[in-house]
């Protein structure tokens, strides 16, 4: 059998707000419930699951890979919400993109402060390397 990555699960303060803001976000179907988590399903069938905590959340990295098309439409729904965006991880570019590899890459926060980033072109795939 093939090794596929399947899921993993996201604290959150507040599992269905969090699942609704992430599939929005990306344009993905509505999470659905399964036990205590509300799961959000990428197209290559990954689960994120929310689950509910009162406690802190440790903070946590999604990096989604979308094409040129889903980028633009996801950026125009950060951009439309006001939401603060950054071109770097560690968050010392504020409201810019990067072009990595020839491509195009951004980092936003979902409600929990999980920092999401959807990038055009994996790293590496045009010869950048920091």
């Amino acid at each position: 059998m093939a090794i596929h990555f399947n899921h993993t699960i996201l604290s959150a303060h507040n599992s269905k707000a969090s699942a609704d803001f992430l599939a929005d976000m990306l344009g993905l179907p509505a999470p659905r419930r399964w036990g205590p988590f509300h799961m959000v399903t990428t197209d290559n069938d990954a689960n994120l699951d929310y689950m509910e905590t009162e406690g802190q959340i440790v903070r946590q990295h999604y990096a989604f890979l979308v094409g040129d098309a889903e980028f633009e439409a996801i950026f125009n729904r950060i951009r439309e919400r006001n939401l603060s965006y950054w071109a770097d991880p560690g968050q010392r570019k504020p409201d810019e993109t990067n072009d990595h590899d020839g491509g195009r890459g951004v980092y936003f926060e979902d409600p929990n402060g999980h920092l999401l980033e959807i990038i055009t072109r994996p790293y590496g795939s045009g010869g950048w390397n920091p």
